[in-house]
Parts: C-alpha cells; structure tokens; sequence
C-alpha cells in the first residue's frame, strides 16, 4: 500500500476526531447523543469501517494504525460518557425548578403522643416518693402462694385465698397473678437481710373482681412501704406522709378522713377517704388507700426483730385515684385507647 494512503488515514482519523467533536458540542438532548453514538460507534458506524480499512495495510503497519483507532474510539467514548452526564445533570435540574416546593406554605399539623394518665399517675408520685428519698422497686406479675399470701399473714383460712377470688396457674395452687404488690414487700425484706429500707412498687395486679364502671379484673396498684429502728417509725408519721401524698395528688384544700381498719399484714390498719361535699347534702366519704404499720409476725418472717425494727406500708390504686382527681366515669376508659379521650390529658 502507498504511503500516500497510510497518510489519507492519518488525516481522516484526525478529522473524525474534530467533527465527533464539533458535533458532541451542539448536542443538547440524550437522544441526540445516542444517535450520534451508533453513528460512530455502532455495528456499521464509522469506526468498524476504519479497522476494516487496516487490514489492507502492511503488517508492520497494521498495529501502529490499529492503536490510532482504539485511541480515537477511547476519546469517542470519553466524550459521549462526559456529555450524557451533563445532560442528565440539565434533566434532574429542570424537573427540580419545575417540581420546587414552596417553603412558605404551611405544614400540616401532625397529631403527637403523650404520657398516658395512668403513667402521668404513677409518675407524680414516683417522684413525691424519690424526694423522701425511696427507691423504685420492681417485682413479677406470676408469684408463688409463698410471697403473695404466707409471709403477709395471710393464712389459709382467709377469704383471700379462695380459688374464686384469685387466678392461680396450676391445678396445686403453688403459683398465681399477684392480686397485690406487697409481695414485692417480701422480696425486699429478704433481700435487705434486716437493713433499714424505704421503697415504693407499682404494676399490675389481678383479682376475679366482676368488671364494672369502677372496677376491672386487672388494675395497677402502687405500694410503698418503709422499715427502720422501732424509734424511727409510729403511726404519726405514716399519716404525715399521706397526707402530704394525697395534698400533693389533689391539692391542699382536698379534705381527707382517717378510719380505723383491718388488713392482716398490717397492725394498727387504717384506710383514707376523700371528703366529697355536696351542696345542701351530707359529705360522701370515697375510700382512696389502706395502709398501718407492718404487722410484726410479717416483719419478723421477713427477717426484721419486731422488738427492733418498725415498717409502715399503704397501697392505692392506680386507676381509681386518677378517676377521682380527673372526674372519669368508668374505669374502662382508660384502656380503650379513645385518642378524644386520651387528648385531655396532654401536659
């Protein structure tokens, strides 16, 4: 072959490069480029007949020429890969300008959670208690006949061990859902191994109670109790400590009774009434906790000298303070995640 031809194909490769150059430059859509692509590139494009036309060069030729093409097909390729990025580029930008959102308008109000009344509850007076310097405690909702009945002087002649009033778990009787939280009373004793305590425990408890508007067959109940040296614990001051509580729960002016009661692991009992007073009526008295100093025989089974040490205990529930202090109805309410209803209580 001459050289004058091995020359023509010099100067074509360059001219292929400045024209793909030119061209590439001027477009300004994707299909534009992908047309432009097969044109060059493709099957028959204009390089597949450039590598056809090497092969009638002479072998030592045949590489050197065949290198001046790949390097103009890279350049192609170089081009067409920078050029479609930049019109994906213009895409993505002219669908934003025409999708833009309009900060200025206003957001949808979005409904927002909130501590349930019965927590709000439990909350208040976790922290009335923790000030006194009392410590949360926690105990288990299945519980054994041991802790629930027997170290709390509950002997097995009482009503309150009767299968129709409490919900045990197999057929001896050994293991039941608490129907109190003094059992975590128990628990604590045992573990303090005689050392001064003072806690408090809420959670659920379970009795066979027929559901009604003011009672449920599942509730939560909070129990506080304290131990200490036998000097440092009498009745006086159990009633200070409720009536600060109830004070605090339900104000300063809320009128309060105290009666004298009875509960088998506490000796003196004792319950507390709200005083509701009804215009041109008498005063009803609604029954809002039991408490009493701890019984000696459970001190003294929970491993505590009763000629030492003094406790005191009380429990309320949860549910029932919360219908008094916010005026609920049934207690039903407060399970039935009506978000009306719910939405009152919004702090």
């Amino acid at each position: 072959m001459s050289q004058e031809k091995i020359k023509d194909l010099d100067q074509e490769i360059k001219c292929l490069l400045e024209n793909f150059f030119i061209k590439i430059k001027n477009i300004n859509e994707i299909e534009q480029l992908k047309q432009l692509e097969i044109k060059y590139l493709g099957k028959n494009g204009i390089l597949f007949f450039l590598f056809q036309e090497i092969k009638k060069f002479p072998v030592e030729k045949k590489r050197i020429k065949g290198q001046k093409i790949n390097l103009l097909k890279q350049k192609c390729l170089s081009l067409l890969e920078e050029k479609k990025k930049i019109l994906e580029n213009q895409l993505l930008n002219d669908f934003l300008k025409k999708d833009k959102i309009d900060v200025t308008l206003p957001h949808l109000q979005l409904s927002q959670g909130n501590i349930h009344p019965l927590n709000q509850i439990i909350k208040q007076i976790e922290n009335f208690f923790l000030n006194l310097g009392y410590s949360i405690y926690d105990g288990d909702e299945i519980v054994s006949d041991f802790y629930n009945f027997e170290m709390l002087n509950i002997d097995k002649e009482h009503p309150a061990r009767d299968i129709q009033d409490s919900f045990y778990l197999n057929q001896d009787y050994q293991y039941l859902l608490r129907t109190h939280t003094s059992s975590v009373q128990v628990k604590a004793m045992l573990e303090k191994k005689s050392q001064p305590l003072k806690i408090i425990s809420s959670g659920k408890v379970y009795r066979r109670d027929k559901d009604d508007d003011s009672h449920s067959h599942q509730f939560i109940q909070l129990e506080g109790f304290a131990i200490d040296h036998i000097n440092n614990i009498n009745i006086r001051i159990l009633k200070e400590i409720l009536v600060l509580l109830l004070q605090n729960i339900f104000g300063k002016q809320q009128e309060l009774r105290f009666r004298p009661s009875y509960f088998p692991f506490t000796k003196p009992s004792l319950e507390v009434d709200l005083v509701i007073k009804k215009f041109q009526q008498k005063n009803i008295y609604l029954e809002i906790l039991g408490a009493g100093l701890i019984h000696p025989q459970v001190l003294s089974r929970g491993g505590y000298n009763p000629e030492k040490y003094s406790g005191l205990a009380f429990g309320l529930g949860i549910e029932r303070i919360a219908m008094l202090k916010y005026g609920i109805e049934k207690i039903s309410y407060f399970y039935q995640n009506n978000i009306n209803f719910l939405n009152q209580f919004i702090k």
